[in-house]
């Protein structure tokens, strides 16, 4: 409600003299702030930006492949766009499936080296239909049959690098899953790697194991731990996500009791303001909560200097290479190159 009838001035008059006073006020404090903006300018250019010795690599699903891209434009897009390297999904009906064998990755390997991109490592969600602790002897032995396919397909690709989930007490995406007790999870899971690791020592092939959460297993930073250093062999190490544990624990503190463990990095972004806990509380690179400068310098203190590898499932809908150039930006300036 506006005030009626005679109503005083806001403020008394003011003679020439106090007003040219609030007019030098004025331009000292402006001039001042002009001053300190230059200096904090000038104090931030003379900072010495801190330069990570790490690889750039993004994995496949950030890309619209097959629908929109193949194999080869993919792997070109992510050379243009400054990546070392690139992830590649092994599924059931696409390049990288059991309907292709030796020749057909090599071929892909070839095509790689053309390009001049580095494979990274091979990656799957085939772990979830196929849970090699699954209650199920048909889903177990189907899982390491597929497996044993893609430490196979990782060394044909010139990889080293192949991510495993070795186990799941319980999947909630999966409403037809029968929980799988703890002590029988632990028990079929070391079944599994231990069954797999001569093969992938003769290939010399890492089997990768990734810390999940949302699969009940190895949920711990030291559980993690015991269960690697269970088979006392260079070629069982750690695939470390960082978004995997994200909504409830914090990356940075799980890296250095994993140490030099880990082999490869899933670089993946998440937001604890979501309350939507699926795939869509993962982020692009840099549009979450993670606190990446702890993050990037818990991996320099234990001299990691492998890939980092950005994996995100949402494509975008319309000029895809967006990411995948928006992505490259955002490790430059994680790694200190920009």
């Amino acid at each position: 409600m506006l005030p009626t009838g005679n109503v005083p001035p806001l403020t008394p008059s003011l003679d020439r003299r106090q007003l040219l006073a609030y007019a030098g006020f004025g331009a000292a404090m402006m001039t001042a702030a002009g001053s300190t903006a230059v200096a904090a300018q000038q104090a931030a250019a003379t900072v010495e930006r801190r330069r990570y010795n790490m690889k750039k690599s993004i994995n496949l699903w950030a890309f619209p492949y097959p629908a929109k891209m193949t194999l080869r434009q993919c792997l070109q897009l992510a050379k243009d766009a400054g990546f070392d390297g690139i992830e590649l999904n092994y599924d059931l009906d696409s390049d990288l499936s059991p309907k292709s064998g030796t020749k057909e990755f090599t071929a892909i390997r070839k095509m790689a080296e053309e390009i001049d991109i580095a494979i990274s490592g091979v990656c799957s969600f085939l772990f979830w239909p196929y849970p090699l602790t699954s209650n199920d002897p048909a889903e177990r032995a189907r899982g390491m049959e597929l497996a044993g396919l893609m430490t196979q397909a990782a060394h044909d690709l010139g990889t080293k690098n192949l991510l495993v989930v070795p186990g799941a007490v319980h999947m909630p995406w999966r409403a037809d899953h029968d929980p799988t007790p703890n002590d029988v999870c632990d028990k079929r899971a070391k079944e599994a790697i231990a069954k797999l690791l001569p093969n992938a020592e003769k290939l010399d092939v890492s089997l990768n194991i990734e810390n999940i959460f949302f699969n009940g297993y190895l949920m711990s930073p030291f559980e993690m731990c015991a269960f690697v250093d269970h088979f006392s062999s260079e070629c069982v190490n750690v695939h470390f996500d960082t978004g995997n544990i994200m909504e409830y624990q914090f990356p940075e503190h799980w890296i250095p009791i994993l140490g030099k463990r880990i082999r490869n990095v899933h670089l993946k972004e998440y937001s604890k303001k979501s309350t939507d806990h699926s795939l869509e509380a993962f982020r692009p690179l840099l549009d979450g909560t993670t606190n990446w400068p702890a993050v990037m310098q818990a991996f320099e203190d234990i001299g990691y200097d492998r890939y980092l590898t950005f994996e995100y499932f949402h494509p975008y809908l319309h000029h895809p290479e967006a990411l995948i150039y928006q992505t490259g930006d955002s490790l430059d300036r994680l790694l200190g190159n920009k």
